[in-house]
């Protein structure tokens, strides 16, 4: 039997969540609004909206999960990786509040938290998996053995995937956060409207910075023949960007999977959110035989029930920390 009170604060996302024996009753998630106006996450900015945050948003999971500080059997939080200064907020808050309440503590690994965020709901992949995990900051194929034993298999050289869909974002003078409108505009049109060189990098590795670059070519190219071409066309691109990038992913995770043997197939972390990433995998299951897994909505951005369900399977482990725990923005997988 075990309350899992978890913390998430990683980057610009204060989020707070209940885990009780397994189950998730409450996941609140605080976004911050501010970063539109400049284009991108601020980290000065974020670190001091997750402190006026991020008492009401614990005060607000108890209520949803109903139950009080007395109940809750562990702290857990995300130590890294993500934003330092961000990161300080939620871990300095788990500590003070594990002390005041002498309840263990348990650090996560964002990254292995997206992974395991496959457990919250059925139906749960068995082990060995694969998960791609894709977001504005990793972009990785992980061979997933056990709940905490996971290896990379296959990672980008430079940017992330999401990277390249913000970045790409920005080039359309689309607003931020970017991604999310690329997809949405991709939705109404041709994703063989425009081809976009798919980069050669041996083994699973990915590289999207030579495709963030053709991009940048392609429209400034049009743009002098047209110089309204973005807006006369701006759904087809969206689209066919959209089509390269996803298509660019999934091929890797095709040789990963003939590589290993394996038919289970996961996706993790924001960019799974993406619905033609989530369309192209169900297809691909179809004409592969693969057991695709793909998580809600909900779970799939920084939240804190994935850091509760993780600390839940280290609760089982007595896997805690002690008081002279620090955040890092960088951790080894």
């Amino acid at each position: 039997m075990s309350v899992i009170l978890a913390i998430e604060s990683s980057c610009d996302e204060t989020s707070v969540a209940i885990c009780n024996n397994g189950k998730i009753t409450a996941n609140v998630i605080a976004n911050q609004t501010i970063h539109e106006n400049y284009g991108g996450v601020v980290p000065e900015l974020a670190s001091r909206v997750h402190q006026q945050n991020i008492v009401p948003v614990i005060q607000q999971a108890l209520i949803d999960a109903k139950v009080s500080k007395k109940d809750i059997n562990a702290i857990a939080f995300t130590r890294g990786p993500g934003l330092l200064g961000s990161l300080l907020v939620g871990v300095s808050f788990a500590k003070s509040f594990a002390l005041a309440l002498d309840l263990p503590l348990i650090a996560v690994n964002h990254m292995h938290a997206h992974i395991l965020a496959h457990f919250i709901d059925d139906p749960k992949p068995s082990f060995p998996f694969l998960c791609l995990t894709v977001s504005g900051g990793h972009t990785q194929i992980v061979l997933v053995k056990d709940y905490f034993d996971m290896e990379i298999v296959g990672e980008s050289l430079d940017d992330a995937a999401g990277e390249a869909f913000d970045k790409t974002a920005k080039i359309l003078n689309l607003p931020y956060p970017g991604g999310p409108l690329i997809d949405l505009h991709a939705t109404k049109g041709n994703p063989l409207a425009y081809k976009f060189p798919e980069p050669q990098i041996k083994d699973l590795n990915y590289s999207f910075s030579g495709l963030k670059t053709a991009i940048l070519y392609f429209i400034r190219a049009q743009e002098k023949m047209n110089p309204d071409f973005i807006q006369e066309n701006l759904n087809d691109i969206c689209a066919s960007v959209q089509h390269s990038i996803v298509h660019i992913l999934l091929n890797k995770v095709k040789k990963a999977a003939k590589q290993y043997n394996i038919k289970e197939i996961a996706i993790a972390g924001g960019v799974s959110a993406n619905t033609g990433l989530r369309k192209a995998l169900e297809e691909k299951s179809e004409e592969l035989g693969w057991k695709v897994f793909i998580p809600a909505f909900q779970f799939c951005t920084d939240n804190a029930a994935m850091i509760a369900i993780a600390g839940h399977y280290k609760f089982i482990n007595q896997e805690f920390v002690g008081q002279d725990i620090a955040p890092a923005s960088r951790m080894e997988f």
